[in-house]
């Protein structure tokens, strides 16, 4: 397996105390009451928004996807519940350069098994067109059915990078939930894992023990200086930080055969 290329350190800024198990074990034990708090509210949260009122929508317009335009109601492929995440996309723009996060996001999603098990459908929307999109899928391997969502008014369009909840009802479809920024974050399993680091994210908005610094700035579509912070980082194939025509975010190079997208349109794309 091909794995990102990386430096080990000897002497990391802001390491943790060092203590021994028991009094480790003691501060971790006060974490846990805190963190089962979290929990138990995230519960509540998770419980009001299933009680959240729906607006219904009309589930006969029409997306585009590998067969054509098809009705969205058909992305429900019979099921009762659907979940989509909404990719935002740049016209014209290189594989490498569509948006690092939406990208991450859409990247940790290769399976939707365990939705399905639980009668629950997965799809990607997105506002490019198809004959732009179509190429990007192909080359990013993903597995997960897309559709282009051009010229159509919200919910199923609109404002991308967002997820959104539906649910059919016969022929009847409506929204329950949406959200976006950090209420992506369910999704990307990493965040979580990164949180349980000593060294986190590497954001600068996170809040860190003295001498403990960021490695990065987010800086969306920006060069990074050393390593980019979290779901920006970005590569090119020999694992080198850098913004350009052969970079694009790191998780694309792990692919065997990965190779520098060719680019539809101009060579760099900077927003």
């Amino acid at each position: 397996m091909t794995t990102t290329p990386g430096t080990a350190s000897s002497d990391l800024p802001g390491k943790p105390p060092v203590v021994d198990l028991a009094a480790w074990q003691t501060a971790r034990d006060e974490l846990l009451v805190r963190e089962k708090a979290h929990t138990r509210e995230g519960d509540a949260i998770a419980a009001a928004r299933r009680r959240l009122p729906m607006v219904e929508l009309d589930g006969t317009v029409e997306v585009v996807g590998a067969d054509g335009p098809v009705p969205f109601l058909d992305l429900f492929q019979g099921r009762d519940e659907l979940v989509v995440y909404q990719h935002m996309w740049y016209d014209g723009a290189p594989h490498q350069g569509q948006c690092e996060g939406c990208t991450t996001t859409a990247w940790h999603v290769k399976d939707a098994v365990y939705l399905n098990a639980r009668g629950v459908s997965y799809a990607v929307l997105t506002s490019g067109a198809w004959d732009e999109v179509a190429p990007y899928v192909e080359f990013m391997g993903y597995t997960q059915p897309w559709y282009s969502v051009r010229g159509v008014e919200a919910p199923v369009g609109g404002d991308m990078g967002h997820i959104a909840c539906f649910l059919r009802d016969g022929d009847r479809v409506f929204l329950t939930y949406s959200t976006t920024g950090r209420g992506n974050e369910p999704v990307n399993g990493s965040l979580s894992l990164l949180d349980m680091t000593p060294y986190g994210r590497g954001e600068a908005w996170e809040d860190n023990p003295e001498g403990r610094s960021a490695i990065g700035e987010v800086r969306e579509g920006h060069p990074s200086v050393g390593q980019q912070a979290c779901w920006y980082w970005r590569s090119d194939a020999d694992g080198i930080a850098t913004w350009g025509p052969t970079s694009r975010p790191v998780p694309q190079w792990t692919r065997p055969g990965a190779t520098p997208a060719e680019t539809l349109g101009r060579q760099g794309h900077h927003h």
